[in-house]
């Protein structure tokens, strides 16, 4: 068996999957992406397609060795997610042909069932309210919302008050039962850190996530030691490499993007790594249905895996929602607060090729947002 096609699908409203045929006609999945450069980095799977068309596939470990080092220069986010999605069709052809799904192949289930949580804004106090009783009537225990939108370098007080506000109001919609993590987006930084951990620790937190931006995670150790709230990062680190001084910082969660950080190979490898250090693993996944099944496979297989994110209903899929392109959406099915355990072969569901193919004949050039601080500087988004 040879690695006979790769094909690459720009698919809206931000995503990229890519189609990896056998010349026995055995097809993979994946979900090489780097939202915002879908184009860079359908240009470099094309580039690395050069190494495996002919290829045994089932050698997974031997091409993401191939693929990752066998250039001078490595690394990044364009490289590491289009090797990642192409690692991803390779685990979800393996799975095909030996008819388990891949967390099977990679030692077997270790639970049934996994938590998920979904996105809800972090706008207005009233906003974020109505979305997480939305979510909580979908079946949903756990949600995640941003803190805020732009802030300052050094936030002011009306700032620092609306991301309590939004927080508190979460709260009073989620009792004492449910989850809500906030994401910071790395739009603070120590000093305001320092203000506001004490403020929401009365509200509990499930996490806080990236409060700094991942270019000063050697600060994120400071914020840990301040805390009582887990802290979370991880969706822009790419390798165990990168994680690895996170870990030894004091985090709690790491949020690797099967999507960015090297596919099933590397985030099972990451996963392994947190362990040692008693983090737990949930995946960074605002994604399509592949990319969530890869990280559903991850999740059946590793024993300190906490809870994973999902986009299915998520507000930017305006033109495009992960269950338009499976052909089974019970697969995904989340009404419990959990989707059970994939047990199809391979990635665990069937993408729907014509689907696929409709939306890449349309295709998109989505692109992240610019802010500026008032004072017309650049800001975080």
């Amino acid at each position: 068996m040879q690695i006979a096609r790769i094909e690459t699908f720009l698919i809206p409203p931000r995503w990229l999957f890519v189609r990896v045929e056998t010349d026995t006609g055995v097809v993979g999945w994946g979900e090489p992406v780097v939202e915002g450069r879908t184009e860079t980095v359908r240009t470099a799977v094309e580039q690395l397609s050069e190494l495996l068309i002919g290829q045994d596939p089932l050698r997974i470990q031997d091409h993401w060795q191939v693929m990752t080092k066998g250039s001078f220069y490595r690394g990044g986010p364009i490289l590491s997610s289009a090797v990642s999605g192409l690692d991803q069709a390779l685990w979800d052809i393996a799975g095909k042909v030996a008819g388990l799904p891949v967390h099977q192949l990679l030692g077997g289930p270790v639970r049934d069932r996994i938590r998920v949580y979904g996105w809800v804004g972090g706008d207005e106090p009233n906003e974020v309210a109505d979305a997480i009783s939305e979510r909580l009537e979908q079946g949903l225990t756990a949600v995640k919302m941003n803190a805020s939108g732009r802030m300052e370098r050094i936030s002011n007080l009306r700032e620092l008050d609306g991301v309590v506000s939004r927080v508190a109001a979460a709260r009073e919609v989620l009792g004492d039962t449910g989850d809500v993590g906030v994401d910071f987006h790395g739009r603070i930084g120590l000093a305001d850190a320092r203000r506001l951990m004490p403020a929401l620790e009365p509200l509990r937190p499930m996490f806080v996530e990236e409060p700094v931006v991942p270019e000063n995670s050697h600060l994120i150790g400071r914020i840990a030691d301040m805390t009582s709230i887990p802290i979370a990062t991880g969706e822009r680190l790419f390798s165990r490499q990168e994680f690895l001084p996170v870990f030894q910082s004091g985090i709690a969660i790491a949020q690797p993007d099967l999507s960015h950080a090297g596919g099933i190979s590397e985030v099972h490898r990451i996963a392994s790594l947190a362990e040692i250090y008693d983090v737990q693993l949930a995946p960074h996944c605002p994604l399509g249905p592949i990319a969530l099944a890869s990280c559903l496979q991850i999740g059946f297989a590793v024993p300190n895996f906490f809870i994973q994110e999902h986009s299915i209903g998520i507000h930017y899929n305006g033109d495009g929602e992960v269950l338009d392109y499976v052909v089974d959406r019970s697969d995904f099915d989340f009404s419990s607060g959990y989707i059970e355990r994939l047990t199809k072969p391979g990635l665990g569901i069937e993408v729907d090729e014509t689907a696929v193919r409709d939306a890449d004949a349309r295709g998109h050039a989505w692109r992240g947002p610019i802010w500026r601080h008032t004072d017309g500087s650049f800001a975080e988004w």
